[in-house]
This record gives structure tokens, sequence and C-alpha cells, in this order.
């Protein structure tokens, strides 16, 4: 009798021991699932603050190259009118010339 009952109690005791390990791989399962959602979360905004950034920078950058054009157009603007001021000069100090003599 007390064979059996000890038979039983550790029958009761393994069962106990398989549930808590089930217990527990569901429990480590369920947090291994919530920590992947979590660093794809992490990945999904680490990607957004990138595209962010270079999309900063690219703006950033094409104010810049947007000025350095305009400072050339500007210089070589300048320079062309000059240039057809000193001509439009020779051209009516030609003119004028001619008409004197």
């Amino acid at each position: 009798m007390e064979l059996i009952k000890k038979i039983k109690q550790a029958e009761a005791d393994a069962r106990r021991i398989v549930e808590d390990a089930k217990a527990q791989a569901i429990k480590k399962a369920d947090q291994a699932a919530k920590d992947t959602q979590a660093r794809m979360q992490k990945a999904e905004q680490d990607r957004r603050d990138a595209i962010a950034a270079a999309v900063a920078g690219a703006a950033d950058q094409g104010r810049k190259e947007v000025e350095a054009i305009k400072a050339d157009a500007d210089q070589k603007k300048a320079r062309l009118q000059e240039d057809t001021k000193q001509k439009i000069e020779r051209a009516i100090e030609k003119v004028v010339n001619y008409v004197k003599g």
C-alpha cells in the first residue's frame, strides 16, 4: 500500500514538473515573440530615422548647390554685363569717330 502511494505521488510530481516545464516553455516563447516584435519595431524606427536624416542631408546639400550655382551665375552675369558695356562703349566711340571724320 505504501509503495502504491509513493508511485502515485511520484506520478503526480512528474505531471506537475511536466506542466511547470510546459508553462515555462510557453512563457519563454511568448517573451521571445515580444522581444522579436520590439526589435522589429526598433529596426523600423531606426530605418525611418535614417531615411529622415538622409532626406535632410540631401535637402541641405541641394540648397548649398543651388546657392553655389546662383553665385556662379551672378558672377557670369556681371562679367557679361561688363563685357557688353565695354563693347557698346567701343562701338559708340567708333561711330562718333566715323561721324567726326
